[in-house]
């Protein structure tokens, strides 16, 4: 288990984020799930891309494509592209502004550290 911190409080939530405060703990929990169970990798393409490489199965795209819908409405800044190379892969780009870069890096922090758990 590694001794690294990884950001648990909202501090990093921007103001441009619309979700009420009492459900952001439950969509953060929300990815946490989805990056232990279901990222294989993550990379960092530049600093406002974050490429994760996903499990391939329809189910957890299917997951995937609903949070990251619903993750949109409330922080209308990220864009969420989802591409399959071959039909067991399937990519997850996330791009944000430069404003909201920091955002970005706590969430590629989040990634890392739930993939390195399990």
């Amino acid at each position: 288990m590694s001794d690294r911190h990884v950001t648990t409080d909202e501090a990093w939530v921007p103001d441009a984020c619309n979700l009420p405060t009492a459900e952001r703990p439950l969509r953060l929990a929300e990815f946490d799930r989805f990056f232990t169970t279901a990222v294989r990798g993550v990379d960092r393409l530049s600093a406002r891309h974050l490429r994760l490489r996903v499990d391939g199965a329809a189910r957890v795209e299917e997951l995937a494509r609903d949070l990251t819908a619903r993750e949109s409405s409330c922080c209308a800044f990220f864009t969420f592209d989802f591409s399959r190379p071959d039909p067991d892969s399937l990519f997850l780009d996330v791009r944000v502004p430069a404003a909201h870069v920091d955002v970005l890096d706590a969430l590629a922090e989040r990634a890392v550290f739930s993939g390195s758990q399990s």
